[in-house]
């Protein structure tokens, strides 16, 4: 486990420029180098006293596979310590100017207009190269949809938020905890929430990717008029249903 008492404080090195977002975790912010005066963003994490397995597993990914061009690159984890409110881990990013795909996509309908094929291509390509680098290190993302999949002002298409991915070690290469956000779930992943003998490997990030590609064409995933919960009863069916039709054919 990390001990937060190891951490550095991170307002010796950064500087909040303003709000950019927020999530079910905390918030983020733009960030400024003291130093150098280089940007980047920061995700501050709700008051915490212990860095739990979710972070471990984050700040693990991010410290040893930030490396490829098509995953946000990790400036490192930091702690500010505060006696009234509590702490609050700090984890510093790549900042992506562009926002979510699901942003631009949302923008683009609003206009009354559909996102180019093309740059549907373009997106899914680097989201693609993204996972294969995850893969290649026995890594399953486990959430893959529109708002982690986010843009950078140079054209960079960057993968985020590995809070639920997970490690596929060598005594274990397939997983059996159901995570994610249901509209975008692979079938095989719900179905670890119902029956335990249920497991999945990587290849429920490639489904994921599939529905992202869907939102990306008409605005939002399948299903997406449903509650999440009737979603989740769905989405197996359908699978199941459409295994059916191919036999037919």
């Amino acid at each position: 486990m990390i001990g937060l008492e190891t951490l550095e404080d991170p307002t010796d090195t950064w500087e909040i420029i303003e709000t950019i977002g927020k999530g079910t975790y905390g918030k983020v912010y733009k960030v400024s180098n003291k130093k150098d005066g280089s940007q980047a963003a920061v995700k501050v994490l709700d008051t915490i006293s212990v860095v739990d397995e979710e972070i471990e597993a984050e700040y693990s990914i991010l410290q040893s596979l930030s490396n490829h061009r098509n995953v946000v690159k990790f400036y490192g984890m930091f702690y500010k310590a505060d006696l009234k409110s509590g702490g609050h881990l700090w984890l510093v990013l790549e900042l992506c100017n562009g926002g979510s795909v699901t942003e631009l996509i949302t923008n683009v309908l609003k206009r009354g207009e559909c996102m180019d094929e093309a740059l549907i291509s373009y997106i899914l390509y680097g989201a693609l190269l993204g996972l294969q680098h995850l893969h290649n290190n026995r890594i399953i993302h486990r959430d893959v949809k529109g708002n982690n999949i986010l843009l950078t002002t140079e054209g960079g298409i960057k993968l985020v938020d590995f809070g639920v991915s997970a490690k596929l070690t060598n005594a274990r290469l397939r997983r059996n905890t159901s995570v994610g956000t249901p509209f975008w779930m692979a079938p095989e992943v719900i179905a670890c929430e119902q029956q335990l003998d249920y497991s999945y490997d990587s290849r429920c990030d490639v489904w994921s990717l599939g529905i992202t590609a869907i939102e990306l064409g008409d605005g939002e995933p399948p299903l997406s008029d449903l509650h999440p919960v009737k979603a989740l009863f769905k989405i197996p069916r359908r699978q199941g249903s459409a295994k059916q039709q191919s036999k037919r054919k």
